[in-house]
């Protein structure tokens, strides 16, 4: 796993050397050559995304022992890649001294409250990017906090059928035991019957042979 992570981290530093290249060219062409630039730089930056999500995928597979340097690298990254889009923020809006009056002539002053109100734009949707991203953080965790409670409950229900089972055969074993009991007891009367009837049967036997004995004298 650590071995992805880092082809991924060398992609990550390649990639964002080359965005930060371009982002310097910005401000100093002009026209078509500018939206192409942005548009590269745009396609560059949602490519960096990616490797960090990929690599965030990664450190959640790293045991945890191991995961706190990734983590902190990862981290790191997130941090330049937000600067990187800040400043390519304000490179899509600003313009070299020369590409500045060759567009607006002698207003290039007057663009100044224009640039800076832009600016502001800009550190607005910064901010609400922030929220979204820290929304989406939110949003990750609480899934694995679900995952896990959905674990914990599949566990807790595997124990309750476990001992379902064995009170299920624990009950079995006592009607067997029972029937076994019944059967003894059963047993135990019908030979006290016999015994009682072969009693009766000795003593009347020997009640007669004392009647005819008597009675023969």
């Amino acid at each position: 796993m650590s071995s992805d992570f880092e082809t991924y981290e060398q992609d990550f530093g390649t990639l964002t050397a080359e965005i930060t290249s371009r982002i310097g060219k910005i401000p100093k062409l002009g026209g078509d050559e500018k939206k192409n630039m942005v548009v590269n730089v745009e396609k560059q930056l949602e490519e960096a995304r990616e490797l960090l999500e990929q690599m965030d995928l990664e450190v959640r597979e790293i045991p945890v022992q191991s995961r706190g340097m990734h983590s902190t690298r990862l981290k790191s990254y997130k941090q330049e890649l937000e600067k990187l889009e800040k400043d390519f923020k304000r490179s899509r809006i600003a313009y070299s001294d020369e590409v500045r009056d060759e567009l607006l002539g002698d207003d290039g002053n007057s663009s100044e409250s224009q640039r800076a109100h832009l600016l502001d734009n800009a550190e607005k949707l910064e901010r609400s990017s922030r929220r979204l991203e820290a929304g989406y953080q939110i949003a990750v965790e609480t899934e694995q906090v679900g995952q896990e409670i959905l674990e914990n409950l599949h566990h807790d229900r595997e124990k309750i059928q476990r001992s379902r089972d064995r009170l299920r055969e624990t009950d079995a074993n006592l009607g067997k035991s029972s029937r076994i009991l019944t059967g003894m007891l059963r047993r135990i009367i019908q030979n006290r019957i016999l015994m009682f009837i072969l009693g009766v049967i000795i003593l009347f036997t020997v009640v007669l042979a004392i009647y005819f004995s008597v009675r023969g004298l």
